[in-house]
């Protein structure tokens, strides 16, 4: 089977995943382990772990056979009860038991693919503790994943720089798939909190350049604010390739569906607005394949089956 490696976390990890297991593909996740927002956050400060949002996210949507419906529903609750577990996902804390149990934070990874019998493999980009750092045009430095994400400063205000903080380098499994991948999938996700900083872990960028895979980047539907205020999907694409030391990508899917106008202003609400596909796009990427991937639901979201056939048919 051919092998894809898809880089990046956040919702827009699971859509892709749970698209691309339909086909026969030998599939690996590389996720984001620098999170520190939420649950995760959380578990992450008082249990000294590695935040498992993501990796609960890919094992959710990886999660195969008759029960696989049920333990993706199971793993994916949050408890909203007031309480201790108040805006605890049970994935989450299921993941920080595995890890006690078992001593590591990859242990609990691995015990956990055997009981959701995964249809592929999820593998953190680093298993050192870190924190993403930016650096507004304006000077302004901002601390934390969850302070990028969700912006107390101006949001309009372009992020200049972002780093990682201790530094961080790049486990030796997630090395060894970018090297065999036949195809490496970059996004869609939030730039700066759920793509790029996989891009920031030390050796990822020599083991993307060395990689002989064909690169694909998905662009993301909407702009965040905080983010990507202003960006078209070039402007996406050139950043994921200053980080990442690539020359161009091989392939670069853009949505061009335009979404209804009540979507439009519901998101407008958010300070988010449809990303352009632009004619800059084809500087950056050898092939450009454009079409609707778009969902027809009432959040702005890629189709799974759709992303997932193009990609399979590439």
């Amino acid at each position: 089977m051919k092998k894809v490696v898809r880089i990046g976390g956040g919702s827009s990890g699971y859509t892709i995943l749970r698209g691309l297991k339909q086909y026969p593909l030998d599939i690996t996740a590389i996720v984001n382990m620098f999170d520190s927002g939420g649950s995760a956050g959380v578990l992450r400060d008082e249990l000294g772990i590695l935040p498992p949002g993501d990796v609960r996210r890919a094992l959710a949507a990886l999660a195969d056979g008759k029960q696989g419906t049920i333990l993706r529903e199971l793993f994916n609750f949050r408890f909203k009860e007031e309480g201790s577990v108040n805006g605890h996902s049970f994935g989450n804390l299921f993941l920080a038991a595995l890890s006690s149990i078992y001593g590591s934070d990859i242990e609990a990874i691995r015990k956990a693919s055997q009981i959701l019998n995964l249809k592929g493999k999820v593998l953190p980009v680093s298993l050192d503790k870190s924190h993403i750092h930016a650096t507004l045009e304006d000077g302004t430095k901002i601390v934390g994943e969850t302070n990028i994400d969700i912006p107390k400063h101006d949001g309009s205000i372009p992020i200049k720089k972002i780093f990682l903080e201790p530094p961080a380098k790049i486990f030796d499994e997630a090395k060894q798939a970018i090297l065999d991948a036949d195809i490496i999938v970059i996004g869609p996700g939030d730039l700066y909190t759920s793509i790029i900083p996989n891009l920031l872990a030390k050796g990822v960028p020599e083991a993307l350049q060395k990689s002989k895979a064909k690169k694909v980047v998905v662009c993301n539907l909407m702009t965040k604010w905080g983010e990507t205020h202003g960006f078209c999907a070039s402007d996406m694409v050139k950043e994921l390739l200053r980080y990442s030391g690539l020359k161009r990508f091989d392939y670069a899917i853009c949505n061009t569906k335009e979404p209804s106008q009540k979507l439009i202003k519901a998101y407008e609400k958010e300070k988010k607005y449809p990303m352009k596909c632009d004619a800059d796009l084809s500087k950056y990427a050898k092939e450009i394949v454009t079409g609707d991937f778009f969902s027809e639901a009432d959040i702005a979201r890629h189709d799974a089956d759709k992303l997932a056939k193009v990609i399979a048919d590439l």
